[in-house]
This record gives structure tokens, sequence and C-alpha cells, in this order.
């Protein structure tokens, strides 16, 4: 007879406020994911919604390339299942090189690359490297995960909140101030969640800033300010959009900067897990334990694959460029689409789409009364939109934003053009239904 576990674990509630990790206790769940299941509740109960929620690829509307599966399935039947070096394989490591001197201009010694399973232990192990208890860290609000890899090393996120001008992206203005006292900052190009990508400008500014930064500590023996560049999107960029790394504007930053990268976005393949970190070699020493005793190193078949395609990209043939024409096909029909609203005088806006899965879009509904309900919140309009068009998307106030603005994330990746195509009819007719003539 099988034990009854769950009358074992009956009335054992009171174990969590007797066990008292405050690290494990003050830890928060992501709100995007919270606003997710919430959504996954709703398609469960057989709901029609158009998801907009997760920068992810619902494989149905967005499939790994045939060569990286083709890869991977050729090693796993060559019996590479056992554990990859904790740095990664010599071969991707080479490769990831290659990359960033063929595509991007950077050419790394070796010594530079930290493979791991996806970005987020490169990037956990990058903040555990250069974070101490009580260190700041600076970020630019709205923002993806950053605040929590903060709090899990004891350090202070001091979040600057962008304009909507700016692309939502921070400004030397807005980060200057936190310089003399940070020691690292966060940036995103192309971000999430505004899919908008830095300006040469903008980003030199940041830069030189950082390396005057940086004599100044030199000079008096004090820690370097490191710059994490957060680049998983810079393959999906649009239109004339140029994506700049921070080495390749200014040289110097070679020494302050730690890249974080995969595969995730590039190829949709999330789920597949590799990522690495680029970075001076004396960080990425630090980094290498870390990652180990995480035993978060990708997989060896999907090292051996990746590097494969990554040395020789013609092997990937015309995936990527229909990749990126079928994002690019979305966003532009959602944009389009929510345009033509503001045109007609509907309180819609939208920001360009220059890169990554999503769109930044405002409506304009605070102090509003829509089918009876007051909208005096951004969670106001998600409800309502949701409820009353069937349309998911997330707020801004859950990347960070602190005043309800009316901003709000649509992200691309789990929907056709003919869902986009039915929820703008649907938000079109809900809100010529419910505003004031």
């Amino acid at each position: 007879m099988a034990i009854d576990i769950a009358a074992v674990l009956d009335g054992c509630e009171d174990l969590a406020a007797r066990t008292p990790n405050a690290l494990a206790r003050g830890m928060e769940g992501s709100a995007i994911l919270a606003i997710a299941s919430a959504v996954n509740v709703l398609a469960a109960r057989g709901v029609d919604i158009a998801n907009f929620t997760v920068g992810d690829f619902k494989p149905s509307q967005f499939s790994i390339p045939p060569a990286l599966a083709d890869g991977i399935t050729k090693h796993l039947e060559a019996g590479n299942t056992n554990y990859p070096p904790a740095i990664g394989i010599p071969e991707l490591r080479a490769a990831v090189r290659t990359v960033y001197k063929r595509d991007l201009g950077l050419d790394y010694p070796e010594g530079c690359v930290q493979i791991g399973s996806g970005a987020r232990p490169p990037l956990y192990a990058a903040f555990a490297t250069v974070l101490e208890p009580g260190d700041i860290m600076v970020y630019g609000i709205p923002s993806w995960n950053n605040p929590y890899y903060a709090y899990l090393n004891g350090a202070k996120a001091v979040g600057v909140e962008t304009k909507a001008e700016n692309g939502f992206l921070p400004t030397v203005e807005d980060l200057e101030p936190h310089m003399r006292q940070a020691r690292l900052i966060c940036l995103n190009s192309p971000l999430n969640p505004a899919g908008t990508a830095m300006s040469k400008e903008q980003l030199k500014a940041i830069c030189d800033a950082i390396v005057g930064e940086n004599r100044r500590r030199s000079a008096i023996g004090d820690r370097p300010l490191i710059l994490l560049y957060d680049q998983v999107y810079w393959q999906l960029v649009f239109g004339d959009t140029e994506h700049f790394t921070p080495v390749g504007l200014v040289p110097e930053m070679a020494k302050y900067t730690v890249f974080i990268d995969a595969i995730s976005k590039c190829w949709a393949a999330t789920g597949v897990r590799l990522g690495w970190a680029v970075c001076p070699p004396w960080m990425r020493d630090r980094m290498k334990p870390l990652i180990g005793h995480m035993g978060a190193w990708a997989g060896r078949a999907e090292q051996h694959a990746t590097a494969e395609l990554l040395a020789e990209p013609e092997r990937l043939g015309s995936w990527p460029a229909e990749f990126t024409e079928q994002v690019q096909a979305r966003l532009t029909a959602l944009s389009d689409g929510l345009l033509a609203m503001k045109a007609d005088g509907l309180p819609v806006d939208a920001l360009e789409a220059q890169g990554a899965l999503y769109l930044t879009v405002k409506f304009d509904l605070l102090g509003k009364t829509l089918r009876g309900q007051s909208i005096s919140s951004d969670d106001d309009i998600r409800r309502y939109l949701l409820e009353e068009t069937h349309t998911a998307i997330v707020p801004f106030t859950a990347f960070g934003m602190t005043k309800d603005s009316g901003w709000v994330r649509f992200s691309i990746g789990a929907v056709s053009v003919a869902d986009i195509e039915a929820s703008l009819d649907r938000i079109r007719t809900a809100l010529v239904r419910d505003l004031p003539a």
C-alpha cells in the first residue's frame, strides 16, 4: 500500500513560519508570469484568448531551426550525453568568439566565454561576481527581472524611470547621478519590454561616462563600475535599426563589460536552454565555479549542435531571414491596426517596433468609466482588455514602473497574424462601444 503523503503533510503549514531563511521568504515571483498564469486558467476553461503576455515562442507558431533540431538529434545519437565542461565545450566557446568577431567586430581572446543553460545562469553569475551585500545596481525602468538578481545577492537595486520619447531606454543623464555609488549598471538592447533599441549616440555617451568614472576609481584604487549588457535580442532588429555594442563604440569598455547572450530568442529556442557570457578573463574565471556548482551547463548535444551552426551559419539556410520576417510581420500588423485606431480618434498609441518581439502600446483610458467600471490603474486596463476583448497583455507596472501610465507590452511569440487581426477587431469594437461618442 502506498503511503498517503497528503495526510502526512496536512497541517504542516507552520513549518514555513518556523523556517527563518529571510532570502527565500522575501523572494517574489515574477509579476509577468503571474499574469500569464491567470490567462492560462481562462484558456483552460475554453475562452479563446489572444495571449500577448509571455516573452516566449509557441512552437506551433515559431519552430526552432530544422538544422538545430537535426544537429541535437545527431549528437544525442552519437552519445554526447555526458557532463560537459563547466565553462562549455571548446568548440562552442570558439564559435561564440567567431560570431562576435565576424558579426560584431569584437575579437575576443580565449578565456572570455562562459557557457550556461540559457542566459539566466551567466547573468546570475555575473551579478554574484560583481556585487557584494549592500552594493548598488542601477537599471532602467521598465525592465525585465534585474531587481530579483540584485536581491539574491543582497544588493540594492536602484531603478531610474525612463521616458517614452527615449524609447523607455535610460540616457546618460538618467544614469550619471548614480554612477559614483554604483557597482553594476544593467542595460538591455533591444529592450524587453519596449522593443526599442539603443542609438549609437545614446550608448556611446553612457560608455564614455563609465570609462571616466572607472579612471577616477583606478586612481584611488577603488573597485570598478561594471556594465552588464544584455543583448539576447540583438539579431532581431528591423528596418533601419542597427545594433551597437559598448565595446564596439568605446574599446576601453572591454575591461568593464559583460555581455549576456543566448540562442533563446534569435532561434526561437527558449526551451533548448543555451546561453553565454562574454567578459574579461578575470570575471569569467570567477563565474566558472558558480556555474559549475549550480550545475547550470547546457546539454552537451545542444552545445555541439549550436557550435556547428554558429561557426557555419550557412547551415541554417533561409531560416533566420524567414523567422525575422515572420516576427516583423506580426509586429507590423499589430502596430498598423492600433495606429489606425489612433487615426480614428480612439485613445491608443504605439511606439515603433525596432527589435525583439515586443510592441509598446498606450491605452489612454485612465480616469474613464468603461462598462460601469472606473479605470484607475494599469491593472484595470489589463483586466478590461482581457475581459472585454479576450486580449492578454502586460502593463508596464509589472516591469517596475511605479506610476500608472497606460503603457503596456504586447509580445507576439504565441500568436498568428490572424490572431492579431481578430484581437484588433475586438479591441476596436469594445472601445467604440464603451467610450463616449
